[in-house]
């Protein structure tokens, strides 16, 4: 008995790993606040998960000449903005772009961010590739995306490279 349970037991791991190596990085809740006339950088903000463990190194887009991964944070009461080479993605764990914490820093936007507007955003990972996403535009001052009720809403443009 012990002779084929080994086999079948070697044939469910190996099919577990499969299937977990074809799931894909999980992008969800893509948004930017608008931003006034005047303004020459902006953010974008994002939840990003991966089934296995990866790393943002590096992100894009056409409207600015520049976009970087930066972490916020607060400390004896002075808040500080500082630019990361990567974001760490733990396997089979949610990381989440928002205001005042991890972000994304578009500098020199090529015009200002309306509310209403998508714009597209590419990201690089160490081990997923570049995905491309849509990133819709909200109203100045805005916290989260627009319709977002605590559960992930799905970015229906990902493309793979």
């Amino acid at each position: 008995m012990s002779k084929i349970l080994l086999p079948v037991a070697c044939s469910v791991l190996i099919a577990a790993a499969a299937i977990a190596q074809t799931r894909t990085v999980e992008i969800t809740d893509a948004w930017a606040r608008a931003t006034p006339g005047t303004a020459t950088n902006g953010a974008a903000y994002l939840t990003i998960e991966s089934p296995t463990a990866d790393r943002l190194t590096g992100v894009s887009t056409p409207v600015a000449k520049q976009a970087e991964l930066h972490r916020m944070t607060l400390a004896d009461g002075i808040m500080t903005m500082r630019p990361l080479a990567a974001i760490d993605l733990p396997a089979g764990q949610p990381v989440t772009l928002k205001p005042g914490a991890l972000h994304i820093m578009l500098v020199g936007l090529s015009a200002p961010l309306r509310a209403g507007q998508t714009f597209p955003l590419m990201l690089r990972l160490e081990n997923g590739g570049t995905r491309e996403i849509t990133v819709a535009v909200e109203k100045p001052g805005a916290m989260r995306p627009e319709g977002h009720t605590g559960a992930g809403m799905h970015m229906p443009t990902q493309k793979h490279h």
